[in-house]
């Protein structure tokens, strides 16, 4: 079995997978147990955006990058207030921090939002099965003393029912509306604030990532965020010019039972409509395609992805475990944007109409710019419709 680095040192923490398959190393963060899907995510920054990222519920993320913890943590890159990921799991045991930017470690945050993390462990070879066998279910264990009822562990991992069926949005969600205006960050003044009035725009919160209202606030957009639940007549209410609909954790087909009517309502008024991850995958349901599950899913900031309308091809950022069967799309909508490492579907667009919609992450800037375009797309479509 894989052991933590320090093989005079006790296991303090254990990985389970439901096939019986045990990986033992150092725990790290809060002690405890957790149950979820397993993934791995292939960027080599950003992993406190990863960990606070809402479309990581009900998931342990394995980094294969192994310098995790080296830059430390700031309240500056949470996308959401405390970590929605269940745990992580990393080769090499965080280090001390060293970066300008850094306002504590990642051990101690980990323990202070209650979050498990596990190091030591062979990181490739686990990404390697689940590469071949799909996400597993896994139990992740961490408990200074090194004791762990193995049996059980393997049998909350066999016995956890999975993301398929699966309606996360509604416990990521905001439970009231609020307003935004905070812009992309920006050197030297960091985050500053939109001012005046703007493109009125209602953003649905499925799970949405900060930086995602960031942008739109960029773009010139006056944002006003409604919970997940909201229905069509909640958002018609506030008088939008346009309506986004964000990412967001769980099983599409779940969610879009109260979601595909909303989206219809808002599709009837004729408003110009933006969805990103989640929120891609509902316009999809809400048109008339269907969503699959995905063997491992995607989940990088290196991800080729192929406008299909302009030949260009974006580097993106990513993290999804189910996609738009293309196949499955309806007379009138079209496919804009394909995924180069495996043709799956990862854009759409509603011909003749600014209805548009991708699978993944323009506001995460792995481009680094190179799909900020899609923000301003949807605020000249506002314009437009606001001039006409």
């Amino acid at each position: 079995m894989p052991h933590s680095s320090d093989s005079s040192a006790i296991p303090t923490a254990c990985l389970a997978l439901a096939d019986g398959t045990l990986f033992y190393g150092k725990g790290f963060g809060a002690v405890g147990e957790t149950v979820a899907e397993l993934v791995f995510n292939t960027a080599m920054t950003g992993y406190q955006e990863i960990m606070t990222d809402p479309s990581y519920a009900g998931q342990v993320v394995t980094f294969t990058f192994p310098h995790i913890g080296n830059t430390g943590v700031t309240p500056e890159d949470d996308e959401t207030t405390d970590p929605v990921a269940a745990g992580m799991v990393v080769k090499w045991d965080p280090t001390e921090p060293s970066n300008w930017r850094a306002a504590g470690e990642l051990t101690q945050w980990l323990a202070a939002k209650g979050r498990i993390g596990i190091g030591g462990l062979d990181t490739r070879r686990l990404t390697r099965a689940i590469r071949q066998q799909g996400a597993p279910h896994v139990a992740l264990a961490h408990d200074p003393s090194g004791k762990f009822d193995i049996e059980a562990l393997v049998a909350k991992a066999r016995g956890w029912k999975g993301l398929v069926g699966l309606d996360l949005a509604k416990d990521v969600s905001c439970t009231q509306s609020y307003r935004w205006d905070e812009k992309r960050w920006a050197w030297p003044e960091g985050y500053t604030r939109r001012e005046g009035p703007g493109l009125r725009v209602v953003a649905i919160d499925y799970g949405a990532k900060r930086n995602i209202l960031r942008c739109l606030a960029s773009a010139g957009c006056e944002v006003t965020v409604l919970p997940a639940t909201a229905t069509a007549a909640d958002v018609l209410a506030q008088n939008p010019e346009g309506v986004f609909l964000s990412n967001g954790p769980g099983d599409p087909a779940a969610t879009g039972d109260y979601a595909v009517p909303m989206i219809r309502g808002v599709l009837e008024a004729d408003l110009p409509v933006f969805g990103i991850c989640l929120g891609h995958q509902m316009l999809a349901l809400a048109l008339g395609a269907r969503t699959v599950k995905m063997n491992h899913g995607h989940h990088g900031a290196n991800h080729p992805v192929k406008d299909m309308e302009t030949g260009k091809v974006e580097i993106t950022s990513m993290n999804h475990g189910f996609t738009v069967d293309s196949q499955t799309l309806p007379q009138g909508v079209r496919e804009t944007h394909v995924s180069l490492f495996d043709g799956s579907n990862c854009g759409i667009a509603v011909n003749g109409r600014p209805v548009f919609s991708v699978q993944y992450h323009p506001e995460a800037s792995p481009g680094p710019q190179d799909s900020y375009y899609l923000f301003e797309r949807f605020a000249e479509a506002m314009r437009a419709r606001r001039a006409a």
